[in-house]
């Protein structure tokens, strides 16, 4: 593809992902279930829960389409267009379960794209070596924190609990697939930073 047709399709993409309009390749996992009596303040904390969820996409989006732009190698880029995909899908099932529970997608997705994109290129003139080693430890965070979110779910929400599920095994074999391509450890000090920078993204996703 010509650099300029290539500059539309991520600017295209990047519009669909801040205007919530995605479209998933595979069928929603909460598909079949049916959905559960829950209080007010259940659903409004399923809600903040699935919308931090739903921000989470909002990066893995803009971080696999700027490493993938600036990947060195093509299988690696390859890699990355494919994870994307896969990632597309729950931007999709996460902004389908944010409708059901009468809620909406973060106010804030402009700036976390923004600001996960310049990431993703920092990622990438790195090397491929190093942009995979990022996906390998931000796989690792987020897998840990698709876990505690399943932990704190309502009980009874079987469909957002359907679909973190499924996320949570899609993000680990995107962390294996990186890591099996040759990815570099990240230091410990950036990890640490990583996980500041989540945990702000994740306490200020849940309300706004």
């Amino acid at each position: 593809m010509l650099f300029p047709d290539r500059l539309i399709q991520q600017f295209d993409s990047a519009l669909r992902v801040i205007s919530g309009v995605s479209v998933a390749g595979r069928p929603n996992p909460a598909g079949g279930i049916a959905e559960a009596t829950m209080d007010g303040a259940e659903r409004r904390h399923s809600a903040g829960l699935m919308r931090v969820n739903h921000v989470g996409e909002v990066c893995a989006q803009a971080l696999y389409q700027s490493q993938s732009r600036f990947a060195h190698t093509e299988s690696v880029r390859r890699q990355f267009e494919h994870a994307g995909r896969e990632e597309e899908d729950h931007l999709a099932w996460t902004a389908q379960r944010l409708r059901e529970l009468g809620s909406r997608p973060s106010l804030l997705n402009p700036v976390w794209y923004a600001g996960a994109y310049a990431l993703g290129v920092v990622a990438a003139k790195l090397g491929d070596a190093r942009s995979l080693g990022f996906v390998v430890e931000t796989e690792r965070q987020v897998e840990a924190h698709l876990n505690d979110h399943m932990s704190r779910l309502p009980a009874q929400d079987m469909k957002s609990l359907a679909i973190v599920s499924q996320m949570a095994v899609d993000e680990a074999e995107h962390g294996n697939a990186a890591r099996d391509l040759g990815a570099s450890e990240v230091p410990t000090p950036a990890q640490h930073v990583m996980r500041a920078m989540a945990k702000v993204m994740t306490s200020t996703a849940y309300y706004i």
